[in-house]
């Protein structure tokens, strides 16, 4: 249901393969959860970019493809942490049709426009290089 692909402006992006509806869970992943007295090592790597805060100041790690999800201050998702699961969920805040990136607010919510990490940038209209 969901692809990899190249965005125009910001490098790799995952792309609905089909038409997703308000409300859908388009993806459920288990988290390995880093331990807050190991966060401080996490944020001297590459995967300081790809974590989630958690619980008790902790990390987490998505697998599968939650964590390759690009940042929008115009999402079409937002995530769910469900912290007794081990889990991360995303789910669709409005109607995705067919070829659409995939994208969340880096900030937990929706409509949270607070500076992020870096410079975001929003395409208009990426497209998959490969469907």
């Amino acid at each position: 249901m969901l692809i990899v692909g190249n965005t125009k402006l910001k490098g790799r992006g995952i792309f609905a393969q089909k038409r997703f509806l308000k409300g859908e869970m388009i993806e459920r992943s288990p988290v390995v959860v880093i331990p807050a007295e190991q966060v401080e090592f996490l944020d001297k790597t590459v995967l300081s970019n790809y974590y989630y805060d958690w619980e008790d100041k902790g990390a987490a790690i998505a697998l599968g493809l939650m964590s390759l999800f690009n940042h929008s201050y115009d999402p079409n998702t937002y995530y769910v942490k469900k912290f007794a699961e081990g889990e991360l969920e995303l789910i669709a805040y409005r109607d995705i049709e067919t070829g659409e990136e995939i994208t969340a607010n880096y900030n937990g919510s929706p409509n949270n426009k607070s500076p992020i990490w870096f410079d975001a940038v929003d395409e208009l209209s990426s497209t998959p290089l490969r469907i």
